[in-house]
C-alpha cells in the first residue's frame, strides 16, 4: 500500500475511534513499527492527528466525534466492558448512570439479570432502555436536552443530581491523559459528572482502550476519583502506574 493511501486510512481510523495504537496499525497494514512511527510523525507534523506514546489521537481537544460514530466504535469491546461492570452491581442497588455510549451499553447489560434497581440518569437513551423493565425504578434528571446524543445537562441537572446519595456511579469519559487526568469535551457535562462522583459511594468507570491518551479540553478529575476501572486492554505503563499509586483497581476484560 502506498504511503498516501495508508495515511488517509490512519486519519479515518483516528477520527472514528478517537485513538489508534501503533501495534494495531502495524498489524492492520502489515508493515514495520518504524514505518508506522514515521507515518504518525508525518501526520502529526501536518496537524492531521496528535502523536502520543503508543499511538495517536485526534488533533482537536475542543469537539468530540459524532454520537453515531461513537455508537459503532469499539462496539464489541464496550459490550464486554459493560457485561463485566454489570456483574459488580447487586440486585436492589441504587445507581447513577452517566451520559455516553459505554454507560448505555451498561444499561443494556443490566436488563439481562438484574432486579429491583433504582437508577438516576441524565441520559435519555439510558432511561428509554431501562424503563422497559417494570422491576426498575428510573428517575430522569431535568435540564437541557442535547439533541445530538440525548444527554441532559445544565444547572437544573446539577441541582437535581446533587439531591441524591446513591450506591454506585457509572461514568463515561472521553479520554484519560497519561498523567491520570479524566478528560471530556463539555464543561456543563463535566460538572454533572463531578456531582455523580461526589454523590456516589462507589464510582465505576468503563473505558475501552481507545480512550487511553486521548485528548479532550476539560478536566473533570483524576483516576484517583474512581474505585474501579473496567477496560478491554492493559493501559499504558504511566496510566497503570498512576492507578497503582492511588489504589485504583483496573480490571481488564
Amino acid at each position: 500500500m502506498k504511503a498516501i493511501k495508508r495515511h488517509q486510512e490512519i486519519i479515518e481510523l483516528v477520527q472514528t475511534q478517537g485513538f489508534v495504537s501503533t501495534d494495531d496499525l502495524v498489524e492492520r497494514f502489515n508493515v514495520s513499527p518504524q514505518t508506522i512511527r514515521r507515518d504518525l510523525n508525518e501526520l502529526a507534523d501536518a496537524n492531521k492527528l496528535r502523536r502520543n506514546h503508543g499511538g495517536a489521537t485526534i488533533s482537536t481537544s475542543s469537539e468530540n466525534s459524532a454520537y453515531h460514530t461513537r455508537q459503532v466504535s469499539q462496539q464489541r469491546e464496550k459490550e464486554r466492558i459493560a457485561n463485566a461492570l454489570a456483574e459488580h452491581i447487586p440486585d436492589g442497588a441504587t445507581l447513577f448512570i452517566d451520559i455516553g455510549t459505554t454507560p448505555e451499553a451498561v444499561a443494556h447489560a443490566l436488563m439481562e439479570k438484574h432486579q429491583n434497581l433504582r437508577i438516576v440518569t441524565n441520559n435519555i437513551n439510558v432511561a428509554t432502555i431501562l424503563m422497559a423493565k417494570p422491576e426498575f425504578k428510573v428517575i430522569l434528571a431535568g435540564g437541557e436536552v442535547r439533541s445530538k446524543d440525548g444527554g441532559v445537562t445544565g444547572e437544573a441537572t446539577l441541582d437535581f443530581v446533587s439531591q441524591f446519595r446513591l450506591d454506585f456511579g457509572i461514568l463515561g469519559i472521553s479520554g484519560i491523559d497519561f498523567d491520570g487526568s479524566l478528560l471530556d469535551f463539555d464543561y456543563h457535562e463535566v460538572r454533572v459528572k463531578r456531582a455523580i462522583i461526589e454523590n456516589s459511594r462507589c464510582v465505576y468507570l468503563g473505558v475501552d482502550h481507545s480512550k487511553f491518551g486521548r485528548n479532550a479540553m476539560v478536566k473533570l478529575g483524576t483516576l484517583a476519583d474512581v474505585d474501579l476501572v473496567l477496560t478491554d486492554e492493559t493501559p499504558p505503563k504511566n496510566i497503570a502506574a498512576y492507578a497503582k499509586e492511588h489504589d485504583v483497581n483496573i480490571q481488564v476484560v
